[in-house]
């Protein structure tokens, strides 16, 4: 299938600073729980951590139990760690994302795919994601467009899974936050909703994220063992509503 979009993630990125006011600006429409009615709900998450950083508010409001699938363990996150070797690491983020989904009060079934981080069969996922989908799905995804490799590789899978399935698909940008700008066009904004999160909601999603410490502090001393996700990149994932692209 066609290869992914790679755009460089380095940097600070672009600052929650400059997001607030120009989101503030779009006066985006709402997306809410209510159109997702009784349909079963089908997670779909790159790595362990991308569904709580995107949709972590939205499943915190959900009342039925779901199905994540989670594509990859995480395993290259920190590929010249001095601490952990990948087997181990994978074994952590499995347990960060249970222990993430308890703090949010969700029941999920996790299908773990078990696919090599950095290295996703698409066509290998588009069947399971077949056997996971029916017409009455949605499935919420990582964005197509989103820059990182396997995030693009998965929303493309579950796009040609939806479509053979007759499923709704959602999806949720996660490292365009940090290499697009405000108007930025490559970002499809008449495509984007807001889901509102109540303080009860937004103090869930924080302590769901607080259960990647993998991630969000360092394994240890050595660069190599630097937090995936500082402070300047949580910021992004900490406001009182999140985005999604329909």
């Amino acid at each position: 299938m066609g290869d992914a979009v790679v755009i460089e993630i380095a940097g600070a990125g672009t600052g929650e600073d400059e997001w607030a006011p120009f989101l503030a600006g779009l006066d985006l429409p709402s997306f809410t729980p209510a159109p997702l009615g009784t349909s079963g709900l089908v997670v779909v998450s790159p790595h362990p951590d991308d569904e709580i950083l995107g949709l972590g508010g939205l499943l915190s409001m959900l009342d039925r139990r779901i199905t994540l699938v989670a594509v990859t363990d995480g395993e290259a996150s920190h590929p010249g760690s001095t601490v952990y070797r990948p087997q181990q690491l994978a074994q952590l983020r499995r347990g960060e994302t249970r222990a993430a989904l308890a703090r949010l009060g969700v029941e999920a079934d996790i299908v773990y795919c078990g696919q090599p981080d950095g290295g996703i069969d698409e066509d290998a996922l588009v069947d399971e994601l077949g056997r996971q989908l029916t017409a009455d799905h949605w499935c919420f995804v990582s964005w197509r467009g989103d820059g990182h490799p396997d995030h693009e590789v998965v929303g493309r899978a579950a796009g040609r899974a939806v479509a053979a399935a007759g499923s709704r698909l959602v999806e949720y940008p996660i490292w365009a936050w940090h290499w697009a700008g405000p108007g930025d066009p490559r970002v499809p904004w008449q495509r984007a909703r807001s889901i509102a999160l109540t303080p009860e909601t937004t103090r869930a999603k924080e302590a769901a994220i607080a259960t990647f410490r993998t991630q969000i502090h360092p394994l240890g001393p050595d660069p190599a063992d630097a937090a995936v996700l500082p402070p300047h990149v949580l910021a992004r994932f900490r406001r009182p509503f999140e985005v999604v692209f329909v």
